[in-house]
């Protein structure tokens, strides 16, 4: 393919991601990395070329002569990708991974590893290495150390480039021509700290890309899924595992900003932070599957959230944070950048960290309950604190909030927000029950029955047969696809059988799922967005639960013919079949582990 042939934005689906539990970057089926933040998920970007195609900087790897064709995988049961480079001339394969040697290292450094490996006839490939500071707001330097040695250096940040072939430095851009017979490679790393030349030696051996396969494999061994989807819940279990940062145990929502729920469309968020609702439930599906380690490291930085005290408006939990617990920046555009293929802004920060999302409460419990259930139990410490939070939300649950979706909108009485408050409070009392642990459970029973009766009056329209998304409205969403999940209802009760049906016909298509009718504009936004895959797949799972099973089997088919070519998947999916929003989702990989498991189980061995 010829650089007038390469398209200037491949299409989201059409990318790997790399990572090391620090960071990640996005690999496209091009051999271009696109997206790479520098040193945290959330840090200023490196390469951003996904968001701008010209100013956004990249590492392209590319196969000079011939007609080229690509393709993508993962080496089996890890997080290392490989992409194989097809022409009559030859094949060959760059290995791209950031390495890892064993859990909390503390010698570990940061640092993107390629290797081009020829495997069928002679092949010429080329790099470039054309890093954007800052989201491309720094001017940068790149400077020869020797042949194989690059420093590149923009604003406060150094990375050093190193090779076992010559690289060459024009102005700001570092380049190389390889050309490689069969079993003949080259390598290049790209890191933080400057680059011991033993460093080097073993990075452009095979023991590096060996040793991060065997550390992926050995954590994925610990699953306990057995069932008829190993290959997608295993995708996505290692997909949740590269959005955790290891050394504070936070989960993040995604690894990327402003990638558009609607192309040209404003609906563009920075998804680099840590919802206490995502990451509760990303807490549940790791938890599923047998990987307590990371369930007991979250709550390790949630208890430290507890500890952080009230937030200015006195509220125990901020609905979102920064991997460190802090709270993250304003929303802000960056109005150099074009946003991708055009859609603007291009948003960093998030406006949304200062609302009120009364929900998270109840997400936030439910995963202490299962944690308390399956796995070591929860801390003296931490249940005091949780009976702060009670303590707080006995006072507050009968508030208007912005709730699950972050309407920009003004705050409304949405029946999510109470049906998730009434978990906070059924859960709190079983927990307490079970382990004979002391609470004000009068107190609990007495608001928790109170919550249920509102729901069942306010939230429920009599005419149309359903719940609604806020009282005495007409407007549905999915997100009461969670009622008998959450054990409000039985599945089989007919408020829920109704609600089920109302959503089929007005939400629904063809398995696909919208979260809400978005065209009305009543969230405060303009434009449309996709379906979202989240709410597919609670679609799954609530088919499964009203005895469904064949519908539900077919809808969790359909919804994988969904996947891109690797098992990954943004936050929606558009009409067409393209996926949109950020990439990967935390949300819809843990919703896939959720439908797979409680399906499996229902349909028996």
């Amino acid at each position: 393919m010829s650089d007038d042939d390469t398209p200037r934005y491949l299409p989201i689906a059409d990318h790997g991601v790399i990572g090391d539990l620090r960071t990640a970057a996005l690999v496209g089926i091009d051999g271009r990395i696109d997206w790479f933040c520098c040193p945290r998920f959330d840090s200023p970007s490196v390469f951003g070329s996904l968001l701008d195609s010209s100013k956004g900087g990249s590492w392209d790897v590319s196969m000079v002569d011939g007609l080229v064709s690509t393709r993508q995988f993962y080496l089996p049961d890890s997080n290392v990708l490989v992409t194989r480079f097809m022409s009559e001339d030859g094949v060959a394969e760059v290995q791209d991974l950031m390495p890892l040697a064993k859990p909390r290292d503390p010698d570990h450094r940061s640092r993107i590893v390629r290797r081009i490996e020829c495997v069928r006839g002679r092949v010429t490939m080329s790099t470039r290495v054309d890093p954007a500071f800052d989201y491309g707001r720094a001017e940068h330097t790149a400077t020869a150390v020797d042949d194989t040695h690059v420093t590149l250096t923009g604003g406060d940040l150094t990375l050093y480039l190193a090779s076992d072939v010559p690289l060459e430095v024009d102005g700001g851009v570092v380049s190389a021509l390889i050309r490689l017979g069969v079993g003949e490679a080259a390598t290049f790393s790209l890191g933080v700290d400057e680059i011991p030349d033993d460093e080097v030696d073993s990075d452009a051996s095979d023991d590096i890309i060996h040793g991060t396969v065997r550390f992926w494999q050995a954590w994925l061994a610990q699953s306990n899924y057995t069932g008829r989807w190993r290959e997608m819940v295993h995708r996505s279990a290692l997909a949740l595992k590269l959005m955790t940062h290891e050394p504070t145990g936070a989960i993040v929502a995604s690894v990327t900003t402003a990638l558009p729920e609607e192309i040209g469309g404003e609906r563009n968020w920075d998804y680099r932070y840590v919802w206490i609702r995502d990451a509760a439930f990303s807490l549940y599906g790791l938890l599923r599957l047998g990987f307590n380690d990371e369930a007991a490291a979250f709550m390790g930085w949630l208890t430290r959230r507890f500890s952080d005290g009230n937030d200015a408006d006195g509220r125990p939990l901020r609905l979102m944070y920064t991997i460190d617990g802090e709270t993250p920046p304003d929303e802000e555009p960056l109005e150099h950048w074009e946003g991708y293929r055009g859609s603007t802004p291009v948003n960093i920060g998030n406006g949304a960290t200062n609302q009120m999302q009364l929900d998270i409460y109840g997400e936030l419990i439910d995963s202490v309950y299962l944690f308390n259930k399956y796995g070591p139990g929860i801390s003296w410490n931490s249940w005091n604190q949780l009976c702060g939070v009670m303590s707080w939300l006995v006072d507050n649950w009968d508030q208007t909030d912005e709730s699950i979706w972050e309407v920009r909108s003004e705050s409304q009485n949405f029946v999510y927000s109470r049906l998730m408050c009434w978990v906070a409070f059924e859960r709190m009392i079983r927990m307490s029950r079970q382990r004979g642990l002391p609470g004000d459970v009068a107190t609990w029973m007495q608001t928790r029955d109170e919550i249920f009766d509102q729901i069942m009056t306010k939230g429920w329209n009599e005419e149309r047969q359903t719940f609604t998304q806020t009282f005495e409205s007409e407007r549905l969403d999915a997100s009461l696809l969670l009622i008998p999940a959450v054990k409000l209802l039985s599945p089989t009760d007919p408020r829920f059988l109704s609600t089920l049906t109302a959503i089929e016909d007005q939400l629904v298509s063809d398995s696909l799922v919208f979260r809400y009718d978005a065209s009305d504009h009543d969230d405060g936004l303009t434009g449309t967005e996709g379906t979202f895959s989240l709410c597919s797949f609670w679609y799954v799972e609530a088919l499964t639960r009203v005895g469904r099973r064949a519908d539900a089997r077919l809808a969790m088919e359909k919804m994988f013919t969904h996947a891109n070519h690797l098992g990954l998947y943004a936050e929606q999916v558009g009409l067409t079949g393209e996926q949109l929003g950020n990439f990967p989702q935390a949300f819809t990989h843990l919703a896939l582990i959720s439908a797979a498991f409680n399906l499996d189980r229902e349909l028996g061995n």
